[in-house]
Parts: structure tokens; C-alpha cells; sequence
């Protein structure tokens, strides 16, 4: 007789997820190593959802890790990314969604949206350090597909490396020699 392979639940990512405070992943890649096909990923993708923010700093987290071998997974949450991270709080999904943004199949229209986006989060001051170079990092990354927002991108470079914050720097210099 065959077992069926019990696919984890809700509650099992929300168990894996819970516990500790916002300085640790906690059991995020176990969570990762559990995802084998797109119904384990939507299952885990609720929790982005989810009303406790640690969870949902794990799970961004894990579908982040996740979705650099399978961006495929978020072709049917495309919509949901983008209307999330116009209304995104904390920083830790805002880092997140910075990361995964560029990995969406974007329409003109969406594009514009998310370069702006991520554009605001770069330059807004108000964000954390890690926020706002990720989201450099993502317009970037948007930017290998899209070469005509260039002399903008070029352009929103020179503005944040006259902050003069090393870690915005650093990334700008690192972008820099890979263009």
C-alpha cells in the first residue's frame, strides 16, 4: 500500500516560524528545505499575511530563499506582491519584497509602479539601511532588463552617494562594477 506524502500545512510553517524575537530567522530553511512543488509554496505564501509580524518576517524570508531557484512560484502571486508592497510597514518585508519585486514578469504598467516604488524606498531616509539597499539592489536588477531607465537609475545613484552612509555606498560601488 502507498503512503501519500504528507505536505506540510499551515500550521506546521506557522509552528517552524513562531518563537524568539525579529533578530533571528528562526527555522526559516527548514521551512525552505520543505517546499518541493508550487502547493507547498502557496500554503507557506499565506503566512505573509498573517497577523503576527515575526511570522511573516520568516515567511518573506523563506519565499525570498525560495524564489531564487523558482521565481515560477510567483507568477500567480504577482498581483499580491505588488498591491502588499505599496502598503508594506515593517522593514524586515520591506527588504524582502525589494528582493523578490525584480524577479516578477512585470507589464510595462506594473514595471513603472514597481520602479517607482522601489525608487521612493531608496531615497526615503525614513527607511532603514537595509531597505533602502535592497532596494537599490532591486532597480538594478530590473535595470538588466530594462536599460532604458538607465541615466534615472544612474541619476538616483549620485543623489544617495552625496548621504554619504557607507553601507548605501558599498553597494552603489559594488553595482558600479557590474555595469
Amino acid at each position: 500500500m502507498k503512503h501519500k506524502k504528507n505536505l506540510p500545512s499551515l500550521n506546521d510553517f506557522v509552528n517552524l516560524l513562531s518563537g524568539g524575537d525579529l533578530r533571528s530567522i528562526g527555522k526559516s530553511n527548514s521551512v525552505v528545505s520543505l517546499i518541493v512543488n508550487q502547493q507547498d509554496f502557496d500554503e507557506l505564501f499565506k503566512l505573509i499575511f498573517h497577523d503576527d509580524r515575526m511570522i511573516v518576517m520568516r515567511a518573506i524570508d523563506a519565499i525570498e530563499k525560495i524564489t531564487l531557484k523558482h521565481p515560477n512560484y510567483l507568477l500567480k502571486h504577482k498581483n499580491e506582491i505588488l498591491d502588499l508592497s505599496t502598503v508594506a510597514l515593517d522593514k524586515e518585508l520591506k527588504w524582502h519584497l525589494a528582493q523578490i519585486i525584480p524577479r516578477l514578469s512585470l507589464t510595462p504598467h506594473e514595471l513603472t509602479k514597481a520602479w517607482k516604488l522601489l525608487m521612493d524606498w531608496a531615497l526615503d531616509n525614513n527607511n532603514s539601511r537595509i531597505v533602502r539597499v535592497n532596494s537599490i539592489r532591486g532597480l538594478f536588477e530590473m535595470l538588466k532588463e530594462n536599460n532604458e531607465l538607465t541615466q534615472d537609475f544612474a541619476l538616483t545613484l549620485t543623489e544617495l552617494e552625496k548621504e554619504h552612509i557607507p553601507s548605501i555606498n558599498a553597494r552603489i560601488r559594488s553595482i558600479k562594477n557590474k555595469i
